[in-house]
């Protein structure tokens, strides 16, 4: 969104979202949300998904001894982004759109080949309609920045900005 206002020389979306206009619903997507969704009114509150749910769609590549200790961090999260975002069709006040046509700015994007939140289809979807750089890393997951061998993509988007965006 930032990028279609104008506000980035650069952009790097990690494991992104579709945006509105982009279906990127799957099995594993919705294993995933399921807790979530099936909470009654889920978009007007505060959600938190269970452990077993973040071990499935967020963690499931760390270290079993790593998942409870990163689990407890995790705060709630916004009922209504997930709303906004999973169920766009569905919200009348357009949220999760983003103009395309007005991101004139480099981007990359940047996924795990085993990311079950936002799967590799969906990722690449979201580079093309971007017109953005796509990488894809075998042996991640969505929890990029946290994963064993994260070193290497924070490395690979430095040297991806610096050629963007010179010092």
């Amino acid at each position: 969104m930032l990028a279609a206002r104008g506000l980035a020389r650069a952009a790097v979306l990690l494991a992104p979202a579709a945006p509105a206009g982009l279906w990127a619903i799957g099995p594993s997507v919705l294993r995933s949300f399921l807790g979530i969704l099936t909470t009654w009114a889920f978009w007007r509150k505060p959600v938190r998904r269970t452990f077993d749910a973040a071990s499935y769609s967020l963690l499931h590549l760390l270290p079993p001894e790593e998942r409870r200790e990163v689990y407890g961090r995790f705060g709630s999260e916004s009922g209504r982004v997930v709303f906004e975002i999973g169920l766009w069709s569905l919200d009348a006040r357009h949220a999760a759109r983003v103009d395309a046509a007005k991101v004139a700015c480099p981007m990359l994007v940047v996924g795990g080949r085993e990311d079950r939140m936002t799967p590799p289809w969906a990722m690449r979807r979201v580079a093309r309609r971007y017109h953005a750089t796509y990488r894809e890393h075998e042996h991640h997951a969505h929890w990029l920045v946290g994963e064993p061998g994260w070193q290497d993509i924070a490395g690979e988007v430095l040297a991806w900005m610096n050629t963007q965006v010179p010092a």
